[in-house]
């Protein structure tokens, strides 16, 4: 580096010296063409201000106010484009216009990058937002993130090798770098790959109900999906309790999605009685008992079915549909509160288990 260094010096030193017979003249031109571009400047302002009062009555124009900065930025590298190119000629010194140069192609990075941000916006609010897919949503966010880092790089790559650096030994280190890196953040990779994997998949999306394994113990075990990012996901339970679950444990998971084809599910109540109880009269009960919740669809109707022989008990199951998979505790507490009530007045015993000892004394 400090060889390089001492080149550059040797280089401005010797070209400064070569011109400075001519020197004067050469320094009236070069004055002479920055003013000039400096009105340009002026006069291209001044114009730009009255071409903006006069067409912000479009509404297309009001919403993308910012193209005026970049034309402005435009005409602003044009001319320092200009001006650089005739003086790095004019005084035809070799290093100079090497840095030149690669000052202007990093300098070109930042309207790149700006146009390419401005586009991105366009195609997102024209495109992404009217379609269902998520996959556009999570490209274009990619995207946006990295964008301008991708091109920064590109650019200081290229002006290195401007600068007659060679970028080779720059290349290797970063890749033996993203590899180093890679393994240190393999956990996070993992959970951005399984994010991009969920959007792409689509198991489940904003709004749908699923089972949540990792609840707190005596909590709610299910919740409504709030965000499916890169690398987590966010599910408020209905105890109003929000977990954040990594997208690669979700991946190796069974996902229960009781709202993914629609809002209808059915609903299993076990309810048990007793031997001695006529089965026709306790059906009967509990289907009327099932068509007083408002909820409950009609079509397909309840149905009650015996599931087994227990103990103590004739285990019954109550099938209902009903509209609204949110609803589901709701219909297992309305249904069974109610159920109890019409028992005890059909006089329907519920049982629960006995046990009989006998006593033998024996002499």
């Amino acid at each position: 580096m400090l060889d390089y260094l001492k080149h550059l010096f040797e280089q401005i030193s010797a070209g400064i010296v070569s011109k400075w017979v001519g020197f004067y003249p050469l320094f009236a031109k070069a004055c002479l063409v920055l003013t000039g571009a400096f009105v340009v400047w002026v006069i291209f302002k001044q114009a730009m201000k009255r071409v903006r009062k006069r067409i912000q009555k479009y509404e297309f124009v009001r919403i993308h106010d910012q193209i005026f900065g970049l034309i402005q930025r435009a005409v602003l590298y044009a001319l320092v484009f200009i001006c650089g190119v005739y003086l790095v000629n004019l005084f035809r010194i070799p290093i100079l216009e090497r840095v030149f140069y690669a000052a202007l192609i990093v300098l070109l990075a930042i309207p790149v990058k700006d146009f390419t941000l401005l586009v991105l916006s366009y195609l997102e609010a024209n495109f992404t937002k009217k379609t269902q897919s998520k996959i556009d949503d999570i490209v274009l966010d990619i995207l946006n993130k990295f964008s301008g880092v991708v091109i920064f790089a590109i650019a200081i790559l290229l002006a290195l090798d401007v600068l007659g650096i060679n970028v080779m030994p720059f290349v290797a280190g970063a890749g033996v770098a993203g590899i180093a890196v890679g393994f240190a953040a393999k956990d996070t990779l993992s959970n951005l790959i399984a994010g991009i994997l969920l959007i792409i998949d689509r198991p489940f999306e904003i709004g749908d109900r699923i089972e949540v394994w990792s609840s707190p113990e005596g909590s709610s075990t299910w919740g409504d999906v709030m965000d499916i990012g890169l690398r987590a996901t966010k599910i408020r339970t209905t105890d109003n309790v929000v977990i954040i679950i990594p997208n690669n444990e979700i991946m190796t998971r069974d996902i229960v999605n009781y709202t993914t084809i629609s809002k209808d599910i059915r609903v299993r109540i076990p309810i048990g009685v007793s031997y001695d109880t006529d089965i026709k009269k306790a059906k009967s009960v509990i289907l009327e008992v099932a068509g007083t919740a408002e909820w409950v669809l009609k079509d397909p109707p309840p149905q009650v079915v015996v599931k087994q022989f227990g103990e103590s008990s004739v285990d019954l199951q109550l099938r209902v549909w009903i509209k609204d998979a949110r609803r589901r505790m709701d219909t297992i507490s309305y249904i069974t509160d109610h159920i109890k009530e019409a028992f005890d007045k059909e006089g329907i015993e519920i049982p629960y288990p006995k046990r009989d000892i006998t006593i033998k004394q024996t002499s």
